[in-house]
């Protein structure tokens, strides 16, 4: 990538991550129904977890904009979408059993499938890796 690019991409991309996770935690904290019931029932306290998930998604978004948390947010951001995958799946699952969710299959495969990008969006806003997958060199 351009060297000239790759910081106003890095940029925007940070921007909009932190955006939709930003939503995506408001929506956890004040409608946090629509999370609950897609949530695993080896979950425990899943009132609890959701509204934790929210505030976790949050402070990310808020940390993606602060360079001494940056690098923190970015992998914590990452770690999230790692751990809330199984949520993702049982959602796709229980439309699959029960045509529950009122979202289709054109909405959760391509969910599904765009999860390690956002497991690697996260790392390169964070500035924990370069475009599009190298390695950062130094411990930021």
């Amino acid at each position: 990538m351009n060297p000239a690019i790759a910081p106003r991409t890095r940029s925007v991309l940070r921007a909009l991550l932190a955006a939709a996770y930003g939503v995506a935690g408001i929506f956890h904290l004040a409608v946090p129904a629509p999370f609950l019931s897609i949530t695993p029932a080896f979950v425990p306290f899943p009132r609890a977890v959701i509204l934790i998930t929210g505030l976790c998604e949050i402070a990310g978004a808020v940390a993606l904009f602060l360079p001494r948390w940056r690098w923190w947010a970015g992998v914590m951001l990452a770690l999230y979408a790692v751990c809330v995958y199984p949520a993702n799946v049982k959602h796709a699952l229980d439309y699959i059993e029960h045509g529950t969710g009122g979202l289709s299959l054109w909405y959760h495969v391509p969910r599904l499938l765009f999860q390690p990008v956002i497991v690697w969006w996260s790392l390169f806003a964070g500035g924990a890796i370069d475009w599009p997958f190298k390695r950062r060199s130094s411990f930021r």
